[in-house]
């Protein structure tokens, strides 16, 4: 039986993934520059693009049988 990942599960965890980093990015800017203006404009920007090649990268990976075992 093979496994099939859905892509709203993929978009789920690319969704909370992104949050996760999002809060970090804007620590670590924050705390770097002490500029929020700076903090969050980065923030966004970084995080606009790399959402978009998380979910690519999730979606193809949800395609490799390696590594996968049915139980």
């Amino acid at each position: 039986m093979a496994r099939i990942v859905s892509a709203r599960r993929s978009l789920a965890k690319a969704a909370t993934y992104r949050v996760l980093i999002m809060a970090m990015d804007f620590a670590t800017i924050y705390l770097f520059t002490g500029a929020v203006r700076v903090a969050l404009g980065f923030m966004v920007a970084s995080n606009v693009y790399t959402t978009i090649g998380y979910l690519v990268h999730e979606r193809v990976w949800a395609h490799v049988a390696w590594g996968v075992t049915e139980g």
